[in-house]
Parts: C-alpha cells; structure tokens; sequence
C-alpha cells in the first residue's frame, strides 16, 4: 500500500473514539451561528486533548490515555442513506487529487512522467534494473514514499460514517451535551425541555436512530453566553443555580463571541476550522438563504458535510428547535430518484466541485472569537471529558464488569479469570462453513454477552486493550456458540484490531480472525461495508508489519462489482503494495494500475483514472508489448478528452498512430478517427494558434529530393528532347563521375585549360548522395520542384488534401545586398514565391509514395523550406466499428467521416558525419545539409535542345543524317555553346566551311547524307584525288577533339529564338547498346557572379548491329613502274565480309568507294582481278580488293600544311562520294583522333628507350596510309526497301602487319607459371625486328621470265639479270651483295636446280638516302628447268653503324626464270 501519512498505531485509535451528542436551543445555535458554525462544528478543531488522562480499571489499576479525542455532533433521528454515503465519498475522492500540479502536467511530448511518488519518477528502459533502484530508494526514503492521499480521505470518511448498528456499540452515543443561551428568558426551563427531548429520543419506540450506549446516557448542561452582547451578572448567577441543580462535574459556563463581528476585520484570528470544513465545502448545496437545505454534518466525523455558510437547517416541527428527522446525508429524492450514486453521470467533476469552492469566497469562520475564546472552548472540552465523560465511562466499565462476575457466579474479577479460559485446553474453532447461516439472530438490549461486548468496546474506546482482547475473545466465544455470525464477526475483528495494539506485543497479530470476518461479513451476512472496514484496518496493520504480499492478496479479495470506486481503491494500493516488497514486482503493479484506472473509470473518477493509466504506461512503454501500449494510449486519450485536456488527448492517439501498429485495419481506422476528432476540438480552441505537428504518414526526410528548373518536355512525334536530369532517373554514382568528369573538361578548355578554384560541378538534383555542404543556386521564374517521400505505416488509407510546402523567403533588392528590414514571409506571399498546392494525395495502407511539390520563385533573395502543410483526413466511407465505441459526436452522421484537420510536419535533414580532422573523428559530429535552402539568383538563359529523326538503331559504321535544334526559352541571349562527349567519333554538326558541308544532296540517287558529284560509267578504276586539312574539322594540334564548339549563325542566341543544325552520326564500330553522354555547355552574354555557365545533358541510347569487318595489310610492290621511275609503290590488299546476321533485314551490302587518306600516300588504282565491277557482299560473303599506292609527288607534300591529308578515292559504282567533305572527312578525322589517342601512351615509352639508329630503321617499315571504306546496304523494312550507307576505317601504320576496321576480341592470354626470379637481362633490346630490317633496302630482280635456249649448240646459256637496290630510308646506308650460294638443304638443289652466277661475286656499295642503284649480273644455266634467281644475299648497315644486319625479304619471293632448248 501507498505510504500514509498517520501510522495504524494512530489510525486505529482515531477511527474509533467516544461519541457525544449535543443538542442545542434555538438561541444558543444563533449565538454560533454568528461565527458560521453549528455548535457541534465550533467545538471540533479542539475535541482533541491535549494532554494525558488518568483513569482506574475494575482492577482499581491506573490506566493511562494519550491523545484522546472525542466525537461530538449534532443529534439526526434519521439513519443517513447509503447512496447518500456513496456520493459523499466519490465526492471526497474527485475532490483529492496529487498536489503537484495535477494530470495536466504528466505526459510530457511523447516520454511520461508520472507522479508515482510525490515526486516525478522519470519512466526508464530498459525497467528493471532501473525501476528496481527507483523503487528501493522510495522504500527507503521516509520523504519520498508514495502518498495516496485520496485513499486516506475516502478511508478515513468511510470509517467515519458508518452507520451505527445493533452488534456493536463503538459509535454509540455516550453522553449528550444540552446547550442553551444565558440571554434566554428562563434557561432553566429550556434546559429542562432539552434534557426531555434527549429522554423521548433515546427512549422513544418511534426513534431506532440514533443509538445509544446505555440507558443511563450522561448529560452534560452547558451555558453559552455571548460576552460583546449578554448580561454576565445574569449569566454568572444562572450557571451557580445550574451547579447547585447539576452538580459541578454536570455543568459548565462557556463564554464566547468576545468581539463584535464587525471589528472582525481588524486584526488578523487563525482559522482552526477551515481544515476540517474546506474539504466538506466541496458538497455543492444551495446557500442557506435561497430556502431550506438539509443539514449537513456527521455526528462522529472529522470532516462533517456542511452547507456551505456553515449552517444547521432551522425548520421547527411540533415547537422542537431541530429537525431530526432529515440525515444530513439524505438525498434530494426529486433530483436523483434511482439514487445510483455510482454512475458516473450523476458524479459532480471535480471541475465543477472548484468552481463552487470559488463561488462562496467571503466566509469567516470564527468571526467573532478571539484567541481567549479558543482557549475557553479547549478548556471547555477538557473539562467535559475529565469531569464528566471519563468518570461516567469508568462508572459503567465496572458495572459492566461486575454484572459479568456475578453472571459467572465468580469470586474474582474477569480480569484474573480471562487467564484460565486462555491458558486451559482450547476448543477447536468450527470452520465458518459448518455454521448454519443464523446472521439474523438478535440479541435482547440487556443480554449478557452484549454486555461483554458494550464492556469491550468500551475499553476499545479508552485504549485499554489488553481488558478489551479478553472481552472480545469471551464474547467471540458466546456469539459463536450461540452462531449469532454477525456479532462474531463483529468481535472476532475488534479482538484481532485489539490483539495488535496491545502495548509490548504481548501475543502476534491473529490474522485469521481478520479473515474470518471477512468472510463472514461478506458471505454470510452480505456486508460488504463491514467487511470493507476489516479489510482496510487489516491491510494497514499488515503493512505495518511488511506483509506486503498478504495485504495485495486481501484488498484483492474485496474488490467486487457492487461498487467500483472502492475496487478501485483497493486495486490501486493492491499496486503499491507490489512495489514495496523486497524485490519490486513492476509488471504486477503496472496490471493493477490498470485494473484501477479501468474502476476508477467506471465510478466517474476520471482523473484519478488517467493517473493510474499513465502510471501503468511508464511499465509497459517501450518494452514491446505494442497491443498494452495501444490500449493504455486510448484509455488515457479518451480520459483527457473527457477531461477537456485536449493537448494531452491528442499527445496519447498520436502515440497509438506512430508505433508500429500490430491492432487491425479496423482498429487502426477507429483510432485514427478518434485522433482526428480530438485534434479538430483543440485546433477550434485557437484557430489562429501555430500549426500543430502532425503524426502521419511518415516522412523520410533524408530520401527529400531537390530539383531545380523545368520538367523535361514529353516527345512530339518526331522531336525528342534532351534528357537532361529528371526526378525519375535513379542516381547512379558512376554516371554522375562522368558528367562531372565532362563539365571539369569543357571549363577547363574556356578557362585556357586551367580549372578556375571556385569551380563546382552544377547539381540540378539533390539527394542524399550529392554534395550539400554548399546552397545550391536557383534561378529566378525557374521553378523548385521537392519530392517528399511518405510512408503510410497504417493498415488503412491516408489522404491528404491541400499539400504544399512551408517556407520562409528572405528577400533581397536588385542590387544583391539585403533590404534594410530583412522581410521573412511565410508562405502567403504569392508575388514572392508561388506555391503549388495537390488538391488531393492518397496514400494507401502500408504504402511508401513520393509527392512532388513545387515553388515558383518570383525574386531574389534566400529560401528556406521548412516543411509540408496538409489537412489530413481519412476516405469517406472506409467506417469500421471497433468494439469501444465512439467519442460522442465522432463518427455517427455522414457529415464526419471524411474528417480532416489541418497540419504541419517538419523537413528536418540530418548532414553527413564528418570524418576529417581527429576531432571529427573522436566525436560524433555532423556537417550541414543545405538541400533546402537555396540561394535564388537572377535570371540566366535557358537552352532547350530537341532532336529531330535521331535514329534509335544503327548498323556498325552506318552514317545517319539527323538534326538538333536549339531553344532559348529564356529572357536572357546566350552564347559560347558547346558540347562535350566523351565518343566524339560518334557524331558532326560538319566542317568549319559551308563549302564543305553539303547541303541536302541533290544529285544523288537516294537521299544520302554525303556530298556526291555523278562519274562516268565509262571511267576505269583510277583514283579521283582531294585534301582536306584536319583543322577544318575541329581536330588541329593540340585541340580537345572532345570539346566541339556549336557552329551557332553570329555565335549568340537571342531569347526565344531557335536554330536547327544537321547532325551526322555514325554507328560504333562495336556492336551492342550504347549509351552517348552529350553535354552542352552554354554561358549568359552578361557575366554574373554567382553563375559563370549553365549545362544541359543529354544522353543518347544506340543500339548497333554487325555490318562489315574490313581487314588490310600494305607491302612494297616489286614492280618499278612509277611516273618518276622511283621506287615507292606498295601494295594495299583489303579483305571485307559482311558479318551481318539477317535480323537486321539486310539483304546486301555494296561497296561503293574505297578511299585513302593520307600525308604522304594515296591509292593511285584498284588492282581487280575479276571482271565485275559492282562489287557486292551477301550475307557472311567476304570480298577481297587489291590496290596500288603510291607517294605523294613531293610538291604537293610542300605546298601542304602538316595538317593537310590528301583523299583519294576509288569508285565503284556511278558517283563519287566526295572523301574530303563532311561528314565522310569528319568521322575520319574523329576516329583517327582517338586511335591516335590510344596509341600514344605506348609510344611515347618506345621512342625513349630506342636508339637513333634503330629508329631510323623503324620509320623504313612505318606507313601512315588509312583507307576509308563506303558502302551502301539494301534493307528491307516494312516490305519497303531502304538504302542505308556507312563508312568503316583501316589505319595502316606498319608495312606488312594486317589491321582491322573493328576492334578484335582479345584472347585471354594463358596463365603462365610465376616466376619466383629476376630475369638477368632486364634491358631493352636495341636490335630492330626481323620485319622493319627486311623494310630497310627493297631489291628487286629484272629479267626475261622465259628463255629459249639451243643447248645442242651451245651448252652455256647466260642470261643478264639486273639487281635493283632501293634505299627505303633518309639515311645513307652501306651494302653487301653476296651472290655465293648458301643452300640450306639439298632438297632446294633438286627443286630449283642449279644455276651460277658470273663475275664478282661480292659488291660493297653506299646508297645515299632513298636512292636507287642498278648491279649488272649474269646467270650460268647448264640445262632447260625452272630456276629461282633469288639467290643474293644483301647485308646492310647504316654509314655510321658498325652492325651489320641482313635483308631477308627476297628470300620469301622467289624470282622464276624458265629455260627452254630450242
């Protein structure tokens, strides 16, 4: 149980003390009533003696009584009501409440806390350990132990007006004060008629109330006299004829009302009676002045029920100054006829009960009386008890006494023989249930064993209770014997009671007794307010002894349904109990709260019920156990609702809603409702208040997106606009890498190719991911889209309406610097910022949805969003019926189920941890986000970019005409516009000069994307030669082939002007998707601060498809036709197959043109073999083509700059492709840039690492010649047929290595043991290959193929042979020609025969650079045969080289000469 404030060892004896009558003349109630006070009512504050008193038990034994006190009330004739008890006792618990403040103050944004004790106990998880502490140290703390002081009050009223009753006498009438007036005309008299009143109500069949201890009851005259007003002669004079009459112990002169009672005012008298008043005020009476009102004290309590100024009724009846016979709890039969008190609607609420405590502010007690007079009156009542009540209680303990010893024919008195009966055999108690039911029998007033019992209670009452044990345990005896229950029952409790308070604890406390009792009250005479009476003493006296356990289980044991406020009670220290034993059972009195706050509920008493709920919630928070929490949540709301502490209400459903749910859809949905409609009531209370935080949906505030500027245009028909950046692309790091990379790349170019330090990449959507430690830039009139991510955690739909964002603008004047007054508008100034606003956003259960809101900046300055308003509702019709039923007015009519309320939630993003510095690192600290904050700048242009006919799916190497057009659909020009991408070879807007851009071809037999000019058919396969210089086309030296500039007319776009440029693209050469980053870069004509350029991406998707795979290979030509007769021809042999699968639809490819492009070769003619000349490829044929290069004539290569390539081109149908114009040059050009790109890397480690020599041998091998191939492919689409055209390049760098147009597949090479070793020789090797010496002198034979020869006549035959060398290199070079024989085996003697050569056999020569020198030789031949002459062996080394190295290309082509004999 809850500590309380009085010990059980004060307890008890309070609880029952003698009872003393008054009555009262009319004239002595007007003389109290001067002060607002009954007499009965005057005399409390100081009924209490102040000091010991002395009295003799029958053994003549002094018996000593401390602090004792006395009872005195008005005299009722009428028994009081048990509703009547009912309301007055709900009523003194509504009106105790904790002192601190109140419910109003527990629940604290979203953590409780609870007045568990009479401090707040934070409630703490994880519980035990913590509550086991908290609790320990409240049990071991006297200040800070729970106090319950509603319980004291109810218990200690409940004891006091229980109804007096026939089995015991401890409420019985001792003795009766008559009090009448000295300023009445003959006080004699009137004393007279009141002692005769006393005698016909004690007396009286027609009175069974009030109950009187003996027959002979003590009277005790009084005399008041009113000092300001009365005669004191008169008074002194009646009082000495009053002594003479009464005796001096009978009678007694009482002065008071020493002032007037308006000097009241003047100084300042203590007010004793206000305590004892204040809390009977609370009974809400009509004032005694507006008609008659029922009395309204108890005659044995400490807190007597009043009227409210404090007076008795004064209706006569039969000349009788009382009326006795209206209770002063008897009930007002007209206004309640059930007269069930314990429903709740007739319970007053305690608001209420205070506003009439207000209402009668003016009362003085005691107005009249000064501190003299209180001291008479104490001294008054001293002298009553020692002189009359005490002596008249002593008087008849031992008559009682001796009628029992005579009764028992004893010698002794009781007090010797009690040890006999206790210490002989005992008989064995029948168990209750063997006792018949015989609760009706009644005693005669004069039996004997009521005598025993009178005996004992009046020892109860004097605190002698050893004599009072033995008496109750005799009579215990006799009323079982005699199975009279009621008054066994009745003993058998004040014999335990009896037990217990014996000084030094002379035997233990009988508990058993106490449980017999009980039991009898409650099941064998069904009383449950006797029985209420034993549990209470006993579950205070338990307590005491720490029997924590065995008092829980008895306060258990009575809570029943026939009243719920004393369940309640008894549930709540049933609790307490729990947590004050040893080990603190929490989750026991967390369920008993419960169990409370569930009766408390029941009986009306709301606050005290939501204190119990929020008490128990502090156990269950937290730990789990969801469906507990929910309940307890609802309860405590709907209590505050009821109790109008609507923050409060609203705090416990929000609660319900934002834990994770596990009730149903149904339950949810109810729940949600009752929410609604609890916040609607507070929202109406101030409608202009802020905007309340509201619970749901969820809001993922770190997924809150940001993109800033227009959404992307959808597609029309054939125009598709540039992606650019979107809120439905996913982020994808690796993407957002390279667009960085590409902005990084064309600022660098315009910044002369250093990147400025201020420079940050542009982020057009933020997120999570982005860098947000800055304020991002918004322009002005470009509008700020933010996506909210909700999650709806609830089964049942959410809708809300009227969405928007909340913001804050700062704005600023034209000339950027802040107005003088910073202006922060929120939200409601549309010419600053517009607000869209989503009528309508559905959220279904459980879902996560994102909603895009928009703001329309309409001037400069700073922004700050800070969050979303919305009404928040549920969907009409969705009402499911949930087992608790409705707030009143929640959800009946039709009109209230869409409910919606209106409300804020706040976008608050937590930045990233910062990790950098050590501190960092140590603690835990995070950056800023500043996602929602923009900065909003002036206007800037905006570039749109559409593009119109861009193909989806290419062939590898295919040329697609398309075109782009460019929309300024700002206010502001632009210019400096360029795009960057990393695959320039993709795509050409054409050359720099018109001349070489073709318009829309006009000449051609289709519609194709090159520039054509008709041949003759008739022509044969020679080239048409062209140059063109690669700076034409944007790829001069030192250039960024990335970075193209976009050719705009007068390099700048006005606002709302539009261009279209063509655009050639070019299918990769590898096949599969492609995805084609393009970034246009574009700046402002005017320069401003903030934002130096703006982007635009775009990415373009290519699907290619396999068309041709073209191989080349290039090797010197022996032949020594040239138009200047020098040696520098080279074979080209190209080898095309189409690889195409069918899907694609492609019946057939045509090469049409083969061109070449070099600085210092071109194709001279095409070397067919076959007679046809349309030169087609089927699907999977492969085509071989053979062509003569030549040297470019040196004055051409002169007059060139080092950046002119020469195009020649090779026809084969009947137009020419122009190889030097766009778009053919372009993407050659392009593709040769990033070859060379590749290659650089590799030979830039080369050139260090080799010799000059060597190098210069090497450069003999090189070839810069590249080939274009064009060609044209049939398709049929549609049952249409389609001509598509394309060009694939070769790039020939060395003689006789074969290149590729594609890219090969790559074998992956074999894994090779490791090795453990460092291989000795770790140096390059400056010896040249085997190919590039080969290349350093080109010989070739020249002779008569066939020879016929008479051998008959002449058996020699010599035959000249003339050996040309040709010095490919610049440098001059020494050679050995050896013409000895070196066969290697002897199967080359037999096949080629044998044949010798005449003469020298070994010239020495030198060959200055690039000449070309002539030896004379003669062949022997003996026989006719086939014989090779490739014989020589030719060494060579460079004039200013020492090794030597051998040509060995001759050996690999023999040279045939056929010998005939004629």
């Amino acid at each position: 149980m809850a500590q309380c404030v009085q010990s059980v060892q004060e307890l008890i004896p309070d609880s029952f003390v003698p009872c003393v009558a008054a009555l009262c003349s009319d004239d002595a109630e007007r003389l109290t009533r001067l002060n607002h006070l009954s007499f009965a009512e005057l005399l409390k504050p100081f009924t209490r003696l102040t000091s010991e008193v002395h009295m003799r038990d029958p053994n003549n034994q002094l018996h000593i009584i401390k602090n004792l006190k006395i009872a005195v009330s008005n005299i009722i004739t009428q028994p009081p009501q048990p509703g009547a008890i009912r309301k007055l006792l709900s009523d003194v618990v509504s009106g105790s409440q904790p002192a601190d403040g109140l419910v109003a103050n527990v629940i604290t944004a979203g953590d409780y806390d609870l007045n568990i004790s009479d401090r707040s106990i934070k409630a703490s998880v994880p519980w035990y350990s913590n509550w086991k502490d908290t609790l320990m140290e409240m049990k071991e703390s006297s200040l800070n132990t729970a106090t319950t002081p509603w319980f004291e009050s109810y218990r200690e009223t409940f004891l006091q007006s229980m109804p007096a009753s026939d089995h015991e006498f401890l409420n019985h009438y001792l003795a009766c004060m008559l009090v009448a007036s000295s300023s009445e005309a003959e006080p004699m008299e009137q004393f007279g008629k009141l002692s005769q009143e006393q005698h016909r109500i004690q007396h009286n069949n027609d009175y069974s109330y009030p109950k009187w201890f003996i027959p002979n009851t003590l009277k005790y005259y009084v005399l008041l006299h009113d000092v300001s007003a009365g005669d004191e002669q008169r008074a002194e004079s009646i009082y000495e004829e009053m002594k003479q009459k009464y005796g001096t112990q009978g009678c007694y002169l009482l002065k008071i009302n020493s002032r007037t009672s308006n000097q009241a005012s003047d100084e300042q008298i203590p007010d004793p009676w206000s305590q004892y008043l204040q809390k009977n005020s609370i009974q809400n009476q009509e004032s005694y002045e507006d008609g008659p009102c029922t009395i309204s004290s108890n005659k044995n309590s400490d807190s007597n029920l009043l009227s409210l100024d404090g007076l008795d009724n004064e209706v006569k009846v039969d000349g009788l100054p009382n009326n006795f016979r209206a209770h002063p709890l008897q009930l007002d039969s007209s206004s309640d006829p059930s007269n069930n008190i314990d429903g709740p609607d007739h319970v007053k609420s305690a608001s209420s009960l205070h506003e009439t405590k207000k209402a009668n502010p003016g009362i003085i007690h005691g107005a009249c009386l000064t501190l003299t007079d209180h001291d008479r009156i104490r001294q008054f009542v001293q002298e009553f008890t020692f002189r009359g009540l005490l002596p008249h209680i002593e008087k008849t303990i031992r008559q009682l006494n001796d009628q029992l010893i005579s009764r028992k024919g004893l010698s002794r008195s009781l007090f010797s023989a009690t040890k006999k009966w206790f210490s002989g055999s005992k008989v064995p108690e029948k168990s209750i249930n063997e006792l018949k039911n015989t609760s009706g029998l009644l005693y005669p007033p004069e039996a004997p064993e009521l005598q025993i019992r009178k005996m004992a209670d009046l020892c109860f009452l004097v605190q002698h209770y050893d004599l009072a044990y033995s008496c109750y345990h005799t009579a215990k005896k006799d009323f079982l014997n005699d199975q009279a229950m009621l008054y066994a029952a009745g003993a058998l409790e004040m014999a335990a009671v009896s037990a217990f308070l014996q000084q030094g604890a002379a035997r233990p406390y009988p508990a058993h007794y106490m449980d017999t009792a009980i039991q009898t009250y409650r099941d064998i005479c069904k009383n449950m307010i006797l029985a209420e009476r034993c549990v209470l003493l006993s579950a205070e006296i338990l307590k005491s002894q720490s029997k924590y356990s065995e008092a829980a289980a008895l306060l258990i044991r009575l809570t029943s349904e026939d009243s719920d406020l004393r369940s309640a009670l008894l549930l709540e220290q049933a609790a307490h109990c729990f947590i004050n034993m040893k080990s603190p059972m929490v989750r026991k009195y967390a369920f008993h709260m419960i169990l409370a706050g569930h009766r408390f509920s029941k009986a009306g008493q709301k606050k005290h019920a939501l204190r119990c709920y929020c008490q128990a919630m502090q156990v269950y928070k937290g730990k789990g156990w969801s469906l507990a929490e929910d309940h307890i949540n609802f309860t405590i709301g709907r209590q505050s609702y009821t109790l109008r502490q609507l923050d409060n209400a609203v705090s416990a459903f929000r609660h319900i809603l934002i834990n994770e749910s596990k009730q149903s859809a149904a339950q949810q949905g109810s729940f949600l409702r009752e929410y609604l409609y609890v916040y609607k009531n507070v929202s109406q209370l101030s409608p202009d208040g802020p905007l309340p935080q509201l619970p749901l949906p969820y809001i993922n505030s770190s997924a809150t997106r940001v993109f800033f500027g227009h959404d992307r245009r959808p597609a029309d028909g054939e125009k598709q606009a540039a992606t650019h950046v979107s809120l439905d692309q996913e982020y994808d790091n690796e993407s957002s890498q390279q667009w960085r990379e590409l902005e990084e790349q064309v600022v660098a170019l315009v910044n002369k190719g250093v990147i400025p330090p201020n420079f940050h990449p542009t982020q057009y959507c933020l997120n999570s991911f982005s860098d947000n430690s800055r304020f991002p830039l918004a322009v002005v009139e470009e509008p700020i889209t933010v996506e909210v991510a909700f999650r709806n955690p609830l089964k049942v739909p959410l809708l809300l309406t009227n969405l928007s964002l909340l913001w804050k603008f700062q704005p600023k004047d034209c000339s950027g610097k802040n107005d003088e007054e910073v202006k922060e508008l929120v939200a409601s100034e549309p010419e600053m910022i517009g607000t869209e606003v989503i009528s309508e956003f559905l959220i279904n259960s459980e879902e996560s949805k994102v909603a895009r809101l928009k703001l329309f900046p309409h001037h400069i300055g700073e922004l700050h969003i800070l969050g979303v308003v919305y009404n928040l509702g549920t969907i009409q019709g969705s009402t499911t019926v949930d087992g608790i039923g409705a707030l009143p007015g929640c959800h009946t009519g039709k009109q209230s189920l869409g409910m919606s309320v209106r409300g804020r939630q706040d976008l608050e993003i937590q930045g990233p941890r910062l990790n950098s510095t050590k501190e960092e690192k140590t603690s835990i600290t995070y950056g800023p986000d500043r996602r929602l904050d923009p900065i909003i700048v002036e206007e800037m242009p905006l570039l749109e970019v559409f593009f119109i006919h861009f193909p989806t799916g290419l062939l590898c190497g295919e040329i697609r005409k398309a075109y782009v057009e460019f929309v300024n659909v700002s206010k502001c020009p632009l210019t400096g516009l360029k795009v960057v991408c990393k695959r320039p070879e993709f795509f050409t807007f054409g050359g720099n000069t018109t001349a070489l851009t073709p318009l829309s071809p006009s000449a051609s037999e289709n519609c194709s994307a090159y520039k054509t000019v008709v041949t003759e058919s008739t022509s044969v396969c020679t080239a048409l030669t062209s140059s063109a210089s690669s700076v034409d086309f944007g790829i001069g030296i030192g250039s960024q082939p990335e970075v193209i500039p976009v050719p705009l007319p007068d390099t700048v776009l006005l606002p709302g002007a539009s261009v279209q440029l063509p655009l050639w693209l070019r299918g990769p050469d590898e096949e599969g998707v492609h995805e084609i980053n393009f970034l246009f870069y574009y700046e402002s004509v005017k320069k401003l601060p903030k934002i130096r350029h703006r982007i635009l991406r775009h990415t373009a998707v290519i699907c290619t498809s396999r068309s041709l795979n073209a191989r080349a290979t290039v090797c010197r030509s022996n032949s020594l036709e040239d138009e200047e007769g020098r040696g520098g021809n080279m074979l080209v042999f190209v080898d095309v197959e189409n690889i195409n699968t069918s899907e694609a639809g492609v019946k057939e490819f045509h090469i049409v043109q083969v061109s070449s492009s070099s600085k210092h070769w071109k194709l001279q003619k095409s070397v067919n073999l076959s007679e046809n000349k349309d030169a087609k490829l089927g699907s999977r044929e492969k085509g071989k083509f053979c062509f003569k290069a030549i040297r470019c004539k040196e004055k051409e290569v002169a007059t060139q700059s080092s950046e002119d390539y020469t195009f020649a081109d090779i026809i084969f149908g009947n137009e020419q492709i122009i190889s030097s114009a766009s778009p053919c040059a372009d993407f050659f050009y392009r593709s040769l840039s990033s070859e060379l790109k590749k290659a650089q890397p590799s030979a830039h480690t080369e050139k260090q690492s080799v010799e000059d020599a060597v190098r210069l041998i090497q450069k003999c091998s090189e070839v810069d010649l590249n080939v274009v191939i064009l060609w044209k492919a049939y398709v049929v689409e549609d049952s249409k047929q389609l001509i598509l055209e394309g060009q694939h390049h070769v790039i020939l760098h060395t003689v006789g290595k074969e290149a590729y147009s594609s890219p090969q597949k790559q074998e992956p090479p074999e894994m090779e043991p490791l090795k453990f070793f460092r291989p000795e020789n770790t140096a390059v090797s400056s010896r040249p290959s085997v190919e590039q010496l080969s290349s350093l002198i080109k010989t070739s034979l020249h002779y008569p193929e066939s020879l016929n020869h008479p051998f008959h006549q002449k058996s020699l035959c010599l035959v000249p042979v003339t050996l040309l060398l040709s010095n490919c290199s610049k440098a001059d070079v020494d050679v050995i020609v050896d013409l000895r024989h070196k066969t290697t085996s002897p199967e080359s003697l037999e096949i080629h025969g044998s044949f010798t050569w005449l003469g020298q056999t070994q010239y020495k020569l030198q060959l200055k650079s690039e000449e070309i020198h002539s030896l004379q030789l003669k062949a022997c031949f003996v026989h006719t045969g086939v014989y090779n002459l490739g014989t020589p062996r030719v060494f060579a080394k460079l004039s200013d080289q020492v090794t030597v190295f051998e040509t060995s290309q001759q050996n690999s082509m023999p040279a045939l000469i056929i010998i005939n004999n004629v």
